[in-house]
Parts: structure tokens; C-alpha cells; sequence
């Protein structure tokens, strides 16, 4: 058995049809979708390292970090998974260079077939990849605005009509139609024009853009078979975990004797081996 060894992170993935996945362990990249069909086995060697300060650690927090961290980075901020309390136009920033360079950019509001109907947000640069991390079968930008924060107010006004969560075990069993996102925007832009317009008023004409002209993305994840029952599989209950590797789905791993998380599990030092 050939092995590979480093600390995880989440899987790089590229828009292809089916979308393409490599394991990221440290440095090495390993291309996934070759494996599809065979066993694998992975294996967490019990060193923990924070993504922010490198430090070794006996727990992470937030997918990666050191509890100190997570009370220091931008990136751990509440404002992260809440972009409506972003505060850097506040001057309260916890890293003011790190926010303008994330935060203050353009950022898309879009929607997302993954488990259903759901808006969601993400950088322009973020632009497919945010889509398959969360496992959607087809996405669709509706809105280009200047920042994270009136991004986030877009997305409180349009999550009273429509989810803004998605249903990971529905997303990974498959059981997902495809529905029509276009019909959805215009219902979702008639329902809240005067909102927006609200907003436009405040943060500048150019703050929102709608992008009524944009077309709907589809994506196909490389999954020969799908479950009947999603059991989580979990490092920490589990150091070691096999399977023949059934599809790639979001930041998950589909083995016929479960499936895992790989982004829940960052900064893990693993080996993996097939």
C-alpha cells in the first residue's frame, strides 16, 4: 500500500464535469477521483496543528484553530458565519488588513440547489468553489455588491422567503431535483425591491447590482453511489477510517461504511493509503 502523510485541510476542487478533487496534506495534493471505486484508508496519527499560529494542540476549534486563535483572527470572527455584524467600517477589526482585503471587496449573493433552495454569499473569488464545498447541484449569482456586510444585509432580507441552511444528510443521499433558480430570483428580487432599494439608498446605487441576465450553473460531483443512510464518520471516535471511497460530494468523502467531513477535520496530521 502506498501512503501519503500531513496535516489536512479542505479539499481543493475544480469545475469539471464531474468536478474534480484532490486531498490537500500539507503541500502534497492527492488527485481523488482516481480512487472512486477502491479502498482507502486514513488514518489521524493524534498531532493537531492550528491553522493560525502553527501551534501544536490537543482540540481545535471552528474547523482548524486553537481556542486562542479563535478569539483573536478576523477569520474566526462572529461576523464570519453573521456578515451583517461585520464592524470594520466601525474601526473595531480585529486585523483591519486582513478585512480589507476579504471584506471589503465585491462579493456575490447567490442561489444554491443543494438540499433545496438556499441564498447564500461568497467573494467573487470564491466563485465556483464555494458552490461545491457546499454540495449544490446547480448555483446561480442573483446580486454583485461592494461589500461582505451589505452582503449580509441582502441575505437577512431574502432568508425570510427562502432557507439559508443546508440539509447535509438530503445533500449527500442525492436526493435533490433540479429546480428553477431563475424563477426563484425573480420571486425572491419582486419580493424585496423596496428593501433593496433601502439599501441602495444608503451604501450608493453601485452597492447592489442585480444580475438578472446571469445563467444557472450545473454540477456534477463524482459519486458512483449514493447512501441509504448517512452515519458521520469521526476522527476523534475513530483514528482510523476504511472504505472503498463511493464519491466526493461538498467537502465530504462517500465510503460505503460512512462518510466524512474532511473540512471538519482540518489541521489533522493524517496518513492516507489505497
Amino acid at each position: 500500500m502506498q501512503t501519503f502523510s500531513g496535516h489536512l485541510s479542505k479539499m481543493a476542487v475544480t469545475l469539471n464535469d464531474p468536478i474534480t478533487y484532490e486531498l490537500r496534506l500539507d503541500e502534497l495534493k492527492i488527485p481523488l477521483n482516481e480512487y472512486i471505486g477502491r479502498e482507502i484508508q486514513l488514518s489521524f496519527t493524534g498531532r493537531i496543528e492550528c491553522f493560525g499560529c502553527g501551534r501544536v494542540i490537543k482540540k481545535s476549534y471552528q474547523q482548524g484553530y486553537c481556542y486562542p486563535c479563535t478569539q483573536t483572527l478576523a477569520e474566526c470572527d462572529s461576523c464570519i458565519l453573521k456578515p451583517e455584524l461585520c464592524h470594520y467600517a466601525a474601526g473595531t477589526c480585529r486585523q483591519p488588513d486582513w478585512g480589507l482585503s476579504r471584506c471589503m471587496k465585491p462579493h456575490y449573493v447567490y442561489l444554491a440547489n443543494s438540499s433545496g433552495v438556499k441564498v447564500g454569499i461568497t467573494r467573487e473569488t470564491q466563485i465556483p468553489t464555494r458552490w461545491i464545498d457546499q454540495g449544490a447541484i446547480q448555483a446561480l449569482p442573483i446580486l454583485k455588491v461592494g461589500t461582505r456586510l451589505i452582503s449580509g444585509l441582502v441575505e437577512v432580507l431574502f432568508k425570510k422567503h427562502v432557507a439559508d441552511k443546508t440539509n447535509w444528510r438530503k445533500m449527500l443521499k442525492g436526493d435533490v431535483s433540479p429546480v428553477d433558480l431563475a424563477a426563484e430570483r425573480d420571486r425572491l428580487f419582486d419580493l424585496n425591491r423596496a428593501a433593496v432599494a433601502e439599501i441602495q439608498a444608503e451604501h450608493g446605487a453601485e452597492a447592489v447590482t442585480m444580475l438578472t441576465d446571469a445563467q444557472p450553473v450545473a454540477l456534477n460531483f463524482p459519486v458512483q453511489q449514493f447512501p441509504e443512510k448517512v452515519t458521520s464518520l469521526n476522527f476523534d471516535k475513530t483514528p482510523e477510517i476504511s472504505g472503498v471511497l463511493k464519491g466526493i460530494k461538498g467537502q465530504y468523502l462517500i465510503l460505503d461504511r460512512g462518510v466524512l467531513n474532511v473540512r471538519k477535520f482540518g489541521g489533522y496530521h493524517v496518513e492516507f493509503g489505497a
